[in-house]
């Protein structure tokens, strides 16, 4: 691994303090957020995105303590399993069928997998009111140990959801693998590592496809308003249904990477650090919500988000998906494949539809206004743990520019803040498909996390 350091401006007025400068990089479109590029996740695209060359961004100026900029193949080191006694430890070595857990079918990499679910009553919602009941779907890794305090909490974005985790996942976030299991930098073999599906999003936890038990019928349109705070405080409630005590880190990508820095203002005595990835504490500027109408009000079942009664939306889900995937360079990655130009468009639609088979079109609904409200800027000095932020180099999205300003804020406000830049040319899906790039910047983080909690 190589690394060298990258000046980041002291300028404050040239980052967050003036959002309307600091947010204009993020005016293009967006790829996680539908308003103008349609849906696409960190984490939705099998294939790398093509090139973006004209994004090349370098910092200059002066930064206080320098910003470091972190190249080099990974290391894999692997750590023997700790042998721990105590209480009955949460074994990993199995999954879930029916509500059961079950031994998993041994493997190198499939044994260590629980899939779950965890439900509870009365979760109070910033924006008013309550959910009766929540269900919250979970994947987790690893061993948690007596204490339970040696716990590491990753978070998916926008469209995906926590098998991100597990290996050969089908998507880039897949790719994560690399940077989750045994011997890896979030070590499955000394950490229990869990990732939980957000609360309003579409792989088995409460959404607008959930019955409300209030009325006995599907939310629908009437799922209540919630907030990123919402969602890491149902998050919280699962950890501590495990017997987390205390996250080692919270580290996740995009949409991910709110929850990170929303955790770290929210809980920060139940935290070590955050690694927000191809993200920032602010979402983009844009109309979300009227951008995702455009699409659905003209879908006869649409029925203002009722639709499950109706036939539902699929068609347009699906043709949505088409959109956002050709825009990003699907079309073009799968000319290899698919030298024909109609067998190529066969298999993006099949692609598309097959997304538009699990998710439900409420989701982008529910967790777009659930960004109306989520920024940490203002409350950067409610972080008390070290903060590792990575960008990547091409990212139009969560351009590079960004950092001065984020990594300014927090350190005015008193906060060990780090910065990394992925050189990639892979953009805002860059943390998994590059992810070797910057997996010793993030097992450095996580040691370094290690040894000040003991």
């Amino acid at each position: 691994m190589t690394a060298r350091r990258v000046p980041i401006s002291n300028s404050i007025e040239r980052g967050w303090r003036n959002r309307a400068q600091g947010l204009s990089d993020l005016s293009q479109g967006d790829p996680l957020f539908p308003p103008t590029r349609g849906l696409l996740g960190a984490g939705d695209q099998l294939e790398p995105m093509q090139p973006i060359d004209h994004l090349a961004h370098r910092f200059q100026g002066h930064a206080e303590g320098g910003c470091e900029l972190r190249r080099g193949a990974v290391t894999r080191l692997r750590n023997p399993v700790e042998k721990r006694r105590g209480r009955p430890a949460v074994d990993s070595r199995a999954i879930t069928v029916g509500g059961n857990l079950t031994q998993a079918a041994e493997g190198p990499d499939m044994a260590d997998i629980i899939h779950d679910s965890f439900s509870f009553t009365d979760l109070p919602l910033q924006r008013g009111g309550a959910l009766p009941q929540v269900t919250l779907a979970f994947v987790a890794r690893g061993r948690l140990a007596p204490g339970g305090r040696n716990a590491i909490l990753v978070t998916h974005g926008y469209t995906s959801g926590p098998r991100m985790i597990e290996p050969g996942a089908g998507s880039s976030e897949g790719a994560w693998s690399t940077l989750v299991g045994p011997g890896a930098p979030i070590d499955t073999d000394r950490y229990f590592v869990v990732c939980c599906n957000m609360l309003g999003s579409s792989f088995g936890s409460t959404n607008a496809t959930s019955i409300d038990p209030r009325s006995g019928k599907r939310y629908g349109s009437k799922f209540p308003k919630i907030t990123v705070t919402d969602i890491v405080t149902a998050q919280k409630r699962l950890l501590e249904h495990l017997g987390v005590t205390h996250l080692r880190a919270v580290v996740g990508p995009s949409y991910g990477g709110f929850q990170a820095f929303q955790w770290a203002v929210t809980f920060p005595d139940f935290i070590g650090g955050i690694a927000p990835v191809v993200t920032s504490p602010l979402p983009p500027r844009s109309n979300r919500i009227e951008e995702l109408l455009k699409w659905f009000d003209k879908d006869p079942n649409w029925n203002g988000g009722d639709y499950y009664d109706a036939g539902g939306v699929r068609q347009t889900l699906t043709a949505l998906r088409v959109d956002t995937l050709t825009r990003y360079g699907r079309a073009a990655s799968l000319s290899d494949r698919f030298p024909d130009p109609a067998a190529r468009d066969a298999e993006l639609r099949r692609v598309a539809a097959a997304w538009a088979d699990v998710f439900d079109a409420n989701s982008l609904f529910i967790l777009g206004d659930a960004m109306d409200t989520y920024d940490v800027a203002k409350d950067y000095a409610r972080i008390k743990v070290p903060v590792l932020y990575v960008l990547s180099r091409t990212d139009m999205l969560f351009p590079p520019s960004l950092a001065p300003g984020v990594i300014g804020g927090l350190r005015a406000a008193g906060v060990e803040a780090e910065y990394v830049e992925i050189d990639s040319e892979h953009g805002h899906l860059a943390s998994g498909a590059d992810a070797t790039k910057w997996a010793p910047a993030l097992r450095e983080f996580i040691a370094r996390l290690e040894a000040r909690d003991g």
